[in-house]
């Protein structure tokens, strides 16, 4: 037809499929000028093919197509102008939020790159103090098994996507000293997230600053106690008085490594010197 555009001529102009095409027809975003009545053929003027650019251009802008929809049906300069620094406040806040994300890609690939390292540290007791790092805590459901603690992992990093919170992309348990004197090496009550500090959550816990003694554990979950025991040796050894439950660390686990045997767990204790 004589100034009119076949659906397919205008989906090879603005690269765009024909099935969007016509999902945009059935949604009133965008109509055909006309549709011959034989076979169902759209077609489109060229005024049309402008107005489809602006719809292509806030959509990849970042607009819905309900947004589009509603701007477009009788959209001024003024209008325009209001709806894309609204806009602008949108892609802002999604830059900080890709600014985040890619901080903490980053620490868990430096944290991956020094598996290795820490593998070598296995079996090695380490002295050190600790940084006043903040966590975000989650209570584990009784009886604190494997599962238990799996699901508050998976509540706690829910919690912390759905509000937002900068948290690492790292897990960690906290294992009662009473449940470690009594060989429950696994029955931890808390799991917990690495935080940046923040006030937009309540069940946040600072660690204080002070002497550690930490270990490397490689290898499967459940045969922690090895290591566990090895830790409680060397405090015995070195009089040394455990002061605080345990906190473990996830170096490498199910997140970047499907074999249990890489695994690294670090963990942690606060002591002090026994008084003579």
């Amino acid at each position: 037809m004589n100034h009119l555009f076949s659906i397919g001529e205008v989906s090879k102009y603005q690269n765009i499929s024909k099935q969007t095409l016509i999902f945009y027809d059935k949604i009133g975003l965008f109509r055909p000028a006309y549709v011959d009545p034989d076979n169902g053929y759209r077609y489109y003027s060229a005024g049309q093919i402008d107005y489809l650019d602006t719809i292509l251009i806030m959509k990849k802008i970042g607009f819905s197509l309900s947004e589009i929809k509603e701007h477009m049906q009788h959209y001024t300069i003024d209008s325009s102008l209001t709806a894309l620094k609204k806009q602008l406040s949108v892609i802002d806040q999604q830059i900080r939020q890709l600014r985040l994300i890619r901080s903490r890609v980053q620490h868990r690939c430096e944290q991956m790159e020094q598996a290795k390292s820490h593998r070598k540290k296995e079996n090695l007791v380490i002295m050190e103090e600790m940084d006043v790092p903040y966590i975000l805590t989650h209570d584990v459901e009784k009886p604190y098994t494997l599962t238990e603690i799996s699901i508050a992992t998976k509540q706690c990093f829910a919690d912390s996507f759905r509000k937002n919170l900068p948290v690492y992309l790292q897990s960690g348990v906290i294992v009662p000293l009473a449940h470690i004197r009594n060989g429950h090496y696994t029955a931890a009550t808390k799991v917990f997230l690495p935080i940046e500090k923040t006030d937009k959550a309540d069940n946040i816990q600072q660690l204080p600053a002070g002497t550690c003694v930490s270990i490397y554990h490689v290898g499967d979950y459940l045969s922690i106690a090895r290591s566990y025991q090895k830790l409680l040796d060397y405090c015995e050894t070195h009089s040394l008085e455990i002061i605080s439950d345990s906190y473990e660390f996830c170096i490498n686990d199910y997140l970047t490594s499907r074999d249990e045997e890489e695994y690294i767990t670090k963990i942690m204790f606060y002591v002090r010197p026994l008084e003579s």
